[in-house]
Formats: C-alpha cells, structure tokens, sequence
C-alpha cells in the first residue's frame, strides 16, 4: 500500500481514542505546544487560515480562539474529520470552522487564498513532502505564514536516551493497549525518527519556495515549531 493509504487506514482506525491518547501520552503537554503555536499568528493574519491535516480539529479550534475569523482545516481520514465536525458542532462554530476530508497534494483551494497555513503533527505523514509543502505555498498569500508544529528527537543527554526508551517501548504498548491498535503506536515513532529534522527540514521548506523559516525546539526538543 501507498503511505497515503496506510496512513488514511491508521487514522480512520484509531480516531475514536485520538484525543485521548493525544493527551495521555503528552501528558497534556500537547496543549501547551498549540498555544506557542497560535501565539505565532500576527494581528494581520487572522482573517483567513487553512489547517492541514487537521485531524479531530482540536488545531482548527484554538485558532478559531486565538482570534481566526474564518478556519478551514482538511484531513485525508474521513472518521477523523467526522469527530472534528461534532467538535465544532457542539460548541457551535459551524459558521467559523468548516472541517472536510481533502488531500494536503492536490488541494482544491485557490492560489493566495490563506492568510495563515498550519499544520500540527501531519507533515511527516505526507506521502511525498515537497509536494504537500509546495501546495501550502500556494494557496498562501504573499507575506502569508505558515506554522508547522510537530514531533521531533531531543539531541542531547539524558533527554535523548530518556525520550527514545519511551517512544519506542512505552508509549507503542499503551497506545496499542487502548487504541487496540499497536501497529498505529508503532508507526509513530517510527515515522519521527525517519522525519528530516533541524536545518535539514529547514532547508527543504526553503527548497519550496518558504523565506526564512526558522525553528524553535519545544520541550527539551520533543517537538519542533
């Protein structure tokens, strides 16, 4: 199977325990990661946002909060985007948030139509990552931003030998234990450590066509802004 398929099959599986497993094995410090995230939106940048990969929406909210007039988030798991309908149903944001299945390599969008692209823990599940990154490019408008927030490996002693014990044993066999779907906990890890990282992702962004990225670790580097 094509990694976009495998991915859509994983996601689909495990989206009923996502959001908490998310928190769970984060340990709620996911959250705290978003709200660095949003804090990097601009006051000129809040009309008109596209969240990729926006999974249960849980991103696509705390944009709306941080002052987003209008969000549009897709995900290639239809059961994922379901569960960030009822989300956003539920708190009444409909009008604000709209949620929909859509693949991030050939989006529908119009080209400079978003102030803001963003996506949180789903640019490593790109199939083919120049070709996701150069769609967020274009459907950027110029002088847009785009923010990517997602996993990576600490470098440095003990953090780096403390985090790879966990995310490659604890964290597969409680995750596998509740989602009832181990391979889904094991492709985690497995995905982040192939991931390009630091100057290397970096580069790639400038590749695309992006101007001056910069990176920001998070958490002793288990994450990356």
């Amino acid at each position: 199977m094509a990694k976009k398929e495998v991915v859509q099959d994983i996601f689909n599986d495990i989206a009923p325990k996502y959001d908490l497993l998310n928190h769970l094995l984060s340990m709620n410090i996911d959250k705290g990661w978003r709200r660095k995230a949003m804090s990097c939106i601009g006051e000129q940048e809040k009309g008109c946002l596209l969240d990729v990969a926006c999974g249960t929406g849980d991103f696509s909210i705390a944009a709306h909060r941080a002052g987003v007039k209008q969000v549009t988030g897709i995900d290639i798991s239809e059961n994922m985007v379901e569960i960030g309908k009822k989300k956003v149903g539920d708190l009444h944001l409909a009008d604000a948030i709209e949620l929909k299945t859509g693949d991030c390599e050939h989006m529908e969008f119009a080209t400079g139509m978003f102030d803001v692209v963003t996506v949180a823990f789903g640019v490593r599940n790109f199939e083919h990552l120049e070709l996701g990154l150069q769609e967020m490019y274009r459907v950027l408008k110029t002088g847009g931003k785009v923010i990517i927030l997602e996993f990576s490996m600490p470098e440095h002693f003990p953090m780096k030998q403390l985090y790879r014990f966990y995310f490659c044993h604890i964290l597969p066999t409680i995750g596998g234990w509740i989602s009832g779907n181990k391979g889904a906990y094991t492709y985690l890890p497995e995905s982040v450590m192939k991931f390009p990282q630091g100057e290397t992702f970096l580069q790639i962004m400038r590749d695309c066509g992006f101007q001056h990225p910069v990176r920001r670790k998070l958490s002793f580097g288990i994450a990356s802004l």
